[in-house]
């Protein structure tokens, strides 16, 4: 068995809207069946005893190929990633079978697959495989890579919102929204909150100042950076003091209750290694709360208690130690609620001060404290208290947060109680926290979890607030990217800055800022980056789709233009019309629930899209009375049809009459294929409610030339013979073009052609076929790239499609696409037509351009 080809499906695609590792397998005739290979099946599951049932629905044995993805998918599941989808399609070509499954972090799922692979073969030949050593490197690696615990948490509830996001980095930097509505978080801290107000939360000397200074009661003391001065500020405290750098986090560096120079001189040392700055203050008696402060309001509040232990008499602290640590939701780092205990040289020193070692046995009962701070990073465990805090308290946290300049500010208070004015039991604000972990309101050891996701949320996005923009994904055969151009200008003309993406570049409010073929998912992804972007428009091709899936979780308008009969068959095992519309239809799944399709009624593919939709649908076609359509108004959905010299938009008994003679694009209506095209683009516009009147202003101003859409039925005068150029490139490009120039008088017709290597052979000679009984003459180039066809195999196909034609009377072939135009352009006399089918699109109509000039 060997794996041909593996991708990352990043966004909803052809199999589901879930992230999916798709792999191509080729295998032999034995692994068509896992029990043809005997034994493998009780070896597998004797790896991996959680393996399903390697059965199918209909209770048939699964492939081996379709075992290896269940294998990867419950590798995954049992290194704790929240997956669930897997799938096999065959292909036409034998031994060769489509897998895919599901993965929560790409890394991941590509590791899992691997993993799969040598677990497979370690069964298939009765070798050792180490299942508990795979799924620690799994776990590991996932633990690495996803989200914390505190970023997660307000991206889910951002999620269960309907709002987009995206991680920037591996870290936790993430952008909700799109375009103009972009809001970005780092952990629990949010775009609006200034450096300056972190700045000031890290120098904890600084904040001490700035609350003391708005009568918030803080711990008495100062900043030194010399251990005499800081003995010097402990005596004048009279009081056991509290240890700890200027700019520490996270308890690193903290002793609290220092009451002699030896242990001053202790606890000096480790702060001493986190800043060259130390602060020595007054040691408040009492409990440590975290009280969380969200956009000026208390929303929760926790005791912390150090890391500890209770004695039973029989047990030495380390094994007791082990045993707390056994909890299962005790790990390393942030990625579980709670932390593991440490038996480091601080905790070393902290049991000394109790008189104890590691290996001491302490007396039934006794709390062996293990640790000076009681933060959740070093051990330590937390109690909701939120509905005890007495309201001046939480007074005094978000004066706090104020003053510091915080949106999401973790305050630090130790009093004896949370339930009374601090004043009154002499308590105080001890630190003010960018950036605060959230674990201890998420997930805390006892008491009621807090939903601070939504609280956070809530202040990125107000009440109803999505953070999107106008989304417009269009896709089909023929006649995307003039619709999506034409959708843009359209947009652009009622006001707003439009991001498009299609084959010739990327766009944003007219100004171009990537060129080539940019109608893939990477291009979109950027496009909705962009934060000037309040509207999009993609070209949506194929490839893209099936490379990875689309940019963008859904949209609001989705159109189909239509599904032709001979484009892009043979290619990554699509190989029919009908599996094209399969997977162009992705586009039509992932509208919104409240969006609108727009499909081409009269294609009947197309038309069967509707019932893929999760939103409306509005079909479009030539002829109004048409039965797919006629029915679809019938049930009181939109319609668009040509009726005379007009488009109508009909939806019930309501009528909108567009005139074609104000839609310079048709021709007047005189060129088919753009009347469909402008009819996709009013029902798009339609959907996203434009004004009717700023919608007659875009199209009238719309003009198809070379510079507005290149390569789309561009009409040149040369020497008074009309030349037109066009990117079509398969029979249905080539039908609609010849109904185009058939209205369009001329003398003697010429045509330029060459074609795609990579398309089939019938569908090359499908394309002269349909030229052959429209021009005169046809000019046979070879283009710059021939896509693993051999030289002239491509013009020898194009020429077999001529045999038998009953227009054609000349036949050239020449070598070079720039050669081939300038023969053509020779031979025109006035009044002549050539068509020339351009291969690079804007090298060909600048080549045209200046031979123009010339004349």
């Amino acid at each position: 068995m060997d794996i041909n080809r593996v991708r990352a499906l990043r966004g909803p695609n052809v199999w589901t809207r879930h992230t999916a590792i798709e792999a191509v397998v080729g295998h032999t005739d034995d692994e068509a069946s896992i029990d043809r290979i005997d034994g493998l099946e009780a070896r597998l599951r004797a790896r991996l005893p959680a393996l399903p049932a390697l059965r199918t629905a209909d209770g048939a044995w699964m492939s081996v190929p379709r075992a290896l993805a269940q294998l990867a998918l419950t590798l995954q599941a049992e290194a704790g990633c929240p997956v669930a989808f897997v799938r096999e399609l065959g292909t036409r070509e034998p031994g060769v079978t489509r897998i895919v499954f599901e993965y929560s972090q790409e890394a991941v799922g590509r590791l899992a697959l691997d993993t799969a692979l040598a677990l497979l073969e370690a069964a298939r030949t009765d070798a050792p495989f180490d299942t508990a050593a795979a799924l620690a490197k799994l776990r590991e690696l996932d633990e690495d890579i996803r989200l914390g615990p505190s970023t997660g948490a307000i991206v889910q509830a951002g999620v269960a919102r309907g709002i987009p996001f995206r991680r920037l980095t591996d870290g936790s930097l993430v952008q909700f929204g799109w375009g103009v509505h972009q809001r970005r978080i780092q952990a629990a801290e949010v775009d609006a909150t200034s450096a300056i107000a972190e700045s000031i939360a890290q120098d904890k000397e600084l904040t001490k100042q700035l609350l003391v200074s708005i009568g918030v009661p803080v711990p008495g003391g100062g900043a030194v950076d010399e251990i005499e001065d800081a003995w010097k500020i402990m005596q004048s405290l009279g009081a056991p003091a509290v240890v700890k750098p200027r700019d520490g986090s996270q308890g690193r560096g903290v002793t609290v209750d220092v009451q002699t120079r030896e242990q001053l001189e202790a606890a000096w040392a480790a702060a001493y290694e986190i800043s060259g700055d130390v602060i020595v203050e007054r040691y408040i008696p009492g409990d440590d709360y975290r009280l969380l402060v969200v956009d000026g309001k208390l929303v929760a509040a926790a005791r912390r208690d150090p890391p500890q232990v209770i004695g039973d008499g029989r047990h030495t602290v380390r094994e007791l130690v082990d045993e707390v640590n056994r909890d299962p939701r005790r790990g390393d780092g942030h990625a579980t609620p709670l932390t593991r205990i440490r038996l480091d040289a601080i905790a070393i020193a902290r049991l000394a001060l109790q008189g104890l070692g590691a290996d001491s046995v302490p007396e039934a009962g006794r709390k062996v404290v293990l640790r000076n701070n009681a933060n959740l990073s070093t051990g330590g465990a937390a109690t909701d208290v939120t509905d005890e805090v007495h309201p001046d308290v939480a007074a005094r946290a978000v004066e706090a947060a104020r003053m510091i300049g915080l949106h999401i500010c973790g305050v630090d208070i130790v009093c004896r109680t949370v339930s009374q004015p601090l004043e009154e039991q002499g308590g105080g604000i001890v630190e003010v926290n960018a950036a605060p972990g959230l674990r201890m309101h998420l997930a805390p050891s006892y008491g009621s979890p807090r939903p601070l996701g939504e609280a956070i949320v809530g202040t990125l996005y107000p009440a109803g607030g999505d953070g999107r923009v106008p989304t417009v994904a269009v896709t089909g055969t023929n006649g995307k990217t003039t619709t999506v151009r034409l959708i843009a200008h359209l947009l652009a003309g009622s006001g707003l800055k439009v991001g498009m993406t299609n084959t010739d570049g990327v766009y944003v409010d007219g100004v171009q800022t990537d060129s080539g073929d940019c109608s893939g998912p990477k291009s979109a992804r950027n496009v909705l980056m962009h934060p000037d972007v309040q509207a999009a428009v993609f070209e949506t091709a194929r490839g893209g789709i099936l490379r990875e899936g689309l940019g963008f979780d859904r949209c609001k308008v989705g159109v189909v233009t239509n599904i032709g009969q001979g484009a892009h068959l043979g290619l990554n095992h699509i190989e029919t019309p009908e599996e094209v519309a399969w997977v162009k239809g992705v586009v039509v799944e992932n509208v919104a629930p409240d969006g609108m399709a727009v499909l081409n009624g009269e294609d009947p593919l197309c038309a069967a899209m509707a019932d893929r939709c999760p939103g409306s649908v509005t079909l479009f076609g030539h002829d109004g009375t048409h039965p797919v359509l006629a029915a679809h108004r019938a049930r009181a959905h939109r319609v668009v049809f040509r009726r005379g010299d007009a488009i109508v938009c009909a939806h019930r008994e309501r009528e909108w009459r567009l005139p074609l003679s104000g839609i310079p694009l048709t021709g007047s209506g005189s060129i088919g294929f753009q009347v469909a095209n402008a009819m996709a683009a009013i029902a798009a516009a339609w959907a996203l409610d434009m004004d009717w009147t700023a919608m007659r202003r875009g199209l009238a101003t719309f003009v198809s030339d070379a510079g507005t859409v290149p390569g789309r039925f561009n009409v040149f005068d040369y020497r008074g013979a009309t030349v037109v150029a066009d990117y079509g490139h398969n029979p249905d490009a080539m039908a609609a073009l010849v109904q185009a120039v058939s209205t369009m008088t001329a003398a003697r017709r010429s045509v330029v052609i060459s074609g795609a290597g990579d398309r089939r052979d019938e569908d090359l000679r499908g394309q002269t076929r349909i030229l052959g009984e429209a021009f005169d003459e046809v000019i046979l180039y070879q283009d710059a790239a021939q896509r693993g066809r051999a030289d002239g195999e491509v013009v020898a196909l194009l020429r077999e499609g001529l045999a038998g034609a009953s227009r054609t009377t000349r036949v050239d072939a020449i070598n070079g696409e720039f050669v081939a135009i300038d023969a053509a352009l020779a031979r025109l006399e006035p009044g002549h037509l050539c068509l020339i089918l351009v291969d690079q699109v804007q090298e060909a109509l600048d080549h045209i351009a200046a031979r123009i000039r010339e004349a």
